[in-house]
This record gives C-alpha cells, sequence and structure tokens, in this order.
C-alpha cells in the first residue's frame, strides 16, 4: 500500500505556484511598508493647503464671534442694545484681520519660496528704475 502525498489532492506543482505566490505578496508587502516608511520621512512638517484654509478660516470667524458674544452680554448686562454688539462686532472683525494676517506671515516665514520663484520687484529691481527715470 503507497502512502498517497500530502498535497491534499492537488498537483505538486501547484503547491510550489502557491508558496511562489506567497513570497512574492510578502515581498511587495515589505516594498510597501519601505516606500510608505520613506514617504512619511520625506513628508515636511509644513501644513497642507487646507490645514491653512482651515486654520485661517478659524482664526478669522472665531474673533467675529467673540467680539459678537462680548458685545451680546454687555447689551444684556447694561441695556444699550445693540450699541455695544455692533462696536465688538466690528472690533472682533478688525481682530480677525490682524489674526489672519499674523497667521499668513507666519506661514509665509516658516515656508519661504521655492528657488527661482518670482517674488516680484525686489530692491535691485526699483533701484533699476529709479536710475531709468533720472
Amino acid at each position: 500500500m503507497t502512502i498517497p502525498p500530502d498535497n491534499h489532492g492537488r498537483p505538486e506543482n501547484v503547491r510550489g505556484v502557491t508558496h511562489d505566490l506567497a513570497s512574492r505578496i510578502a515581498s511587495a508587502k515589505r516594498e510597501r511598508d519601505r516606500e510608505d516608511d520613506r514617504a512619511s520621512r520625506d513628508a515636511s512638517p509644513e501644513m497642507s493647503g487646507l490645514a491653512r484654509g482651515l486654520r485661517i478660516g478659524t482664526e478669522f470667524i472665531a474673533a467675529v464671534l467673540v467680539g459678537a458674544g462680548i458685545g451680546y452680554l454687555i447689551d444684556l448686562g447694561l441695556g444699550t442694545s445693540p450699541w455695544g454688539l455692533l462696536i465688538l462686532l466690528l472690533m472682533g472683525f478688525a481682530a480677525g484681520i490682524l489674526n489672519v494676517i499674523r497667521v499668513v506671515a507666519e506661514m509665509n516665514a516658516a515656508s519661504p519660496a521655492p528657488p527661482g520663484s518670482d517674488l516680484g520687484p525686489g530692491a535691485e529691481d526699483e533701484e533699476r528704475n529709479d536710475n531709468d527715470d533720472a
């Protein structure tokens, strides 16, 4: 009596193909993990465009809402409706504009323009224009 092979009724070459497929899948996973690690290392710590936009919008809206809220509370307490709300709403708007300017300046300082980009007229251009006018 012969002992049947332990291949569950599959031919011998199918088992080799399955083993080959499993090893290729494992190597592809390792390669993908290496690429993911490399991409996460190369990713800059700077914010994406969406994150920048959300931060700027949040800074502005928060300042306006805080100004309006404080103005409303002052109107409730002092009975000066609607003047406290209007004045502090405008002050909140101004604070929001200043916050946006501050945040944009901070973001621009954190990520300077790429080399070779046109940043508009510089000091040398202004001097050249002054000399051309003379």
